[in-house]
């Protein structure tokens, strides 16, 4: 757990230098951070994998161009900006002057919005095709999906999530994304792991066919 929580402290690291200085070769961002290039450049790797880094070739005087690296979207997503800050704002008003739930239901009722343009196009695909739907809509959104099947259920992982500056105040907001899936599966999603809870990422869970029909579902 503590190797965990020292390779998350080195990613956070990492992306605040990318934030404030922009584009950064291995050598300067080792630097920054204090640790040799070698070790920078895995954990560039995986921050490439998951979406928050990407790099490029740049021209830098003479000679060959060097490479850079810089934040994705995604990766700006981590970091508070203004908009994140009014959005916060706007929801602590919405929660000071409406009942209490209703801004959980807003945030459900926006995703079976955001389900309901594809519904007549899911009707003869199989639970694979639609969680192939799921990534393609979520990963829209700005998070960062993969399934897999693990025996009789699958698991969505969400490695990246676009609300989670949101989420750290207003976990409401969870209910986009397991509405969504719920939606467009038709099965009822289960979360077993959070980021908001310290976890490695979102994950989800529901069952195959067989299973569902053995409970009746």
């Amino acid at each position: 757990m503590t190797d965990e929580i020292e390779i998350k402290k080195t990613w956070e690291r990492v992306l605040n230098t990318l934030l404030t200085q922009e584009r950064c070769t291995i050598n300067e961002l080792a630097e920054a951070v204090s640790l040799n290039p070698i070790s920078v450049r895995h954990h560039i790797n995986r921050l490439e994998l998951d979406g928050l880094v990407s790099s490029a070739e740049e021209r830098h005087g003479v000679g060959r161009p060097r490479r850079v690296y810089f934040l994705t979207d995604n990766g700006r997503e981590r970091f508070p900006t203004r908009y994140i800050q009014l959005t916060l704002r706007l929801l602590e008003q919405l929660k000071g002057t409406m009942p209490r739930g209703m801004v959980s239901r807003l945030f459900a009722q926006m995703a079976e919005d955001m389900a309901a343009e594809y519904r007549t196009d899911l009707e003869d695909l199989t639970i694979e095709q639609r969680l192939d739907v799921v990534k393609s809509l979520l990963s829209a959104e700005g998070f960062s999906v993969e399934w897999e099947r693990k025996g009789q259920y699958f698991q969505i992982h969400e490695k990246s999530c676009p609300y989670y500056h949101v989420g750290q105040d207003h976990p409401e907001v969870c209910s986009v994304d397991q509405t969504l899936i719920s939606t467009i599966l038709n099965i009822p999603a289960q979360k077993i792991q959070c980021l908001l809870q310290g976890d490695n990422h979102c994950t989800y869970i529901v069952p195959h066919l067989p299973v569902l029909e053995e409970q009746g579902i």
